[in-house]
């Protein structure tokens, strides 16, 4: 089993889901994060008043799925969540050694 972690921009949540939905990942966990990577934050004007906002909203993504999947889960997210441009984000993976559905006790690839 392996995690894979997404930091993605906020607007492409609902691509990539949907893309994630086609490979058949069936659950996934979000969080709203804020960060900064190669672009370093941007300058923003309010109300005539420059300032820098050196931490940019970010969505985390995590998803939980058996070895053989990763490869088509990577793929998804990252065309899914590519825009081009700078900032579009990172995908990490990282192996998993045992998970259990608390519900109905079910361990490992049967628990996801």
């Amino acid at each position: 089993m392996r995690r894979i972690i997404a930091i993605i921009k906020p607007f492409k949540l609902q691509e990539v889901r949907a893309a994630l939905m086609e490979v058949g990942v069936k659950g996934m966990t979000i969080t709203e994060v804020e960060g900064y990577g190669n672009q370093k934050g941007h300058t923003e004007i309010y109300r005539g008043t420059e300032y820098a906002a050196t931490f940019l909203p970010k969505v985390k993504l995590e998803v939980v799925v058996p070895a053989s999947l990763v490869e088509r889960v990577v793929e998804a997210i990252a065309r899914s969540a590519r825009t081009g441009q700078i900032g579009d984000g990172k995908i990490f993976v990282e192996g998993i050694d045992h998970a259990i559905r608390i519900r109905t006790g079910e361990t490992d690839d049967a628990a996801l």
